[in-house]
């Protein structure tokens, strides 16, 4: 007989807190999770779900292009944002639904209030209520981050995107991390005339540089009116939209000024210092390797513990949550070589340290081509790809991949496994080629383009 009226309470329904409360009620424990906007969280509600979405609907007009370029007698027609939006609300109202179900049917009692901490066994709703649990999970997410100056409040954010009324015609993107270049990509590919503002040397910071360097050149190429080491100074509202000057001088007025220039923890208001739970400079809660607060009964995981802000992280960090709380066998999430993509135009996938990294560690041969693949050239598009294999002098094994290509998110998921699992630059010779293919490329490469 437990004092508490529950062994485990969630807060925040997203795939992190969601994959936690159900795998923790399959153990048999008694389980809440309270959730006070939509369930499904920032991926599902607003970012990978409906941001990849409007990435698919954003390619047709060049395969429009490219059809007519292999015979096909097609126009390309008129985008329609409102028949788009309508299907995209209701696909992001049935995935709520279907995660709603998975909590019904694993026995979690769902709360559909704000939750926040009145003592380390305790949640407090906005009602006034409170309940008792043994163990505490915060999995409450990030959200997006406006700068500091004058006139920000007349910006809008990556969350606002989905919700217009209308696509504008115009749009000012402030940021140069992956959230930006992907908007910036899909609203140019929807019609959009797109600049880009961003105050550092080159887009994508703490990326391979070669490879953000080619991402870089390919949007631009495309039409992304992009700016470097720009800023914006001044903005306010104008009967034409919002006017901005840049640091450089420059003025312009857009429909719209969207900020992606960083995401902040959701920790404000919820009494975790309160409780004793140590927060990190940026507002993230500090855990250890197993999602432990200083608070024994308190435990995070997501990107409000800012570690590695991608979605399959946080359902690994639950699982592990889960397996050393509630199966006695204490797991910690190994963090290192997590595959990623970036949803750009063309896209770029990753894994493993890039070429500047590894050669602050350690002797490193670099194996890189970069081509015009077969299908676009045929088409008399210019795009050019990249394939990169970073590998050690001493050990040979294979450090870090940097692909830039479409589908370069398939191809990075499969190269993941082998670099995880410790391949050889020898194993990737060995294996024999599948022809034709942008792929093949990541097996042929023979000599090293340069050691560093």
């Amino acid at each position: 007989m437990t004092d508490f009226d529950y062994d485990l309470f969630v807060i925040g329904g997203g795939s992190g807190g969601v994959r936690a409360a159900r795998v923790a009620a399959a153990t048999g424990a008694k389980v809440a999770l309270a959730e006070e906007y939509r369930m499904g969280g920032t991926c599902v509600i607003r970012g990978c779900v409906p941001k990849k979405l409007m990435v698919f609907a954003s390619e047709y007009h060049e395969m429009f292009a490219d059809a007519r370029a292999y015979g096909w007698d097609v126009e390309d027609g008129q985008f329609d944002w409102t028949r788009f939006r309508g299907k995209l609300h209701a696909e992001l109202d049935r995935l709520e639904d279907v995660y709603r179900r998975l909590l019904d049917g694993s026995g979690v009692e769902i709360v559909d209030s704000r939750a926040t901490l009145a003592d380390p066994h305790t949640v407090k709703f906005t009602d006034g209520s409170t309940k008792s649990a043994k163990h505490i999970l915060i999995a409450t997410g990030a959200r997006p981050q406006p700068p500091d100056m004058k006139g920000a409040e007349l910006g809008i954010s990556s969350n606002d995107i989905f919700n217009l009324d209308a696509l504008p015609k115009s749009i000012l993107i402030v940021g140069g991390g992956y959230i930006a270049c992907e908007f910036a990509c899909i609203l140019h590919g929807l019609g959009v005339a797109v600049t880009q503002f961003y105050r550092g040397a080159q887009i994508l910071r703490g990326f391979d540089d070669e490879a953000r360097g080619l991402v870089s050149e390919e949007m631009q190429q495309r039409g992304v009116d992009l700016h470097l080491g720009t800023n914006v100074f001044e903005m306010e509202k104008r009967d034409a939209g919002v006017w901005i000057k840049a640091t450089n001088g420059t003025e312009g007025t857009f429909d719209h000024v969207m900020f992606a220039t960083g995401r902040a923890p959701n920790t404000d208001g919820m009494g975790l210092a309160e409780a004793g739970v140590e927060l990190g400079r940026q507002g993230q809660i500090v855990v250890d390797d197993y999602s432990q607060t200083k608070v024994p009964s308190i435990f995070a995981i997501g990107d409000v513990t800012n570690r590695v802000q991608l979605t399959p992280v946080a359902i690994r960090e639950a699982m592990a949550f889960v397996e050393t709380v509630f199966q006695g066998n204490p797991t910690k999430v190994d963090h290192k070589l997590v595959p990623s993509a970036i949803f750009t135009q063309p896209e770029m996938g990753t894994v493993g340290l890039s070429e500047e990294a590894a050669r602050e560690i350690e002797p490193v041969d670099i194996y890189c081509t970069s081509f015009k693949p077969m299908q676009q050239s045929f088409a008399g598009r210019t795009d050019r790809v990249l394939m990169k294999l970073v590998v050690s002098k001493a050990t040979r094994k294979v450090l870090g991949c940097h692909i830039v290509s479409p589908q370069a998110g398939e191809m990075i998921q499969l190269v993941g496994i082998a670099i995880k699992m410790g391949a050889t630059k020898e194993d990737f010779d060995r294996t024999v080629a599948v022809h034709p293919t942008i792929s093949e490329e990541l097996v042929t490469m023979r000599e090293p383009v340069r050691s560093a």
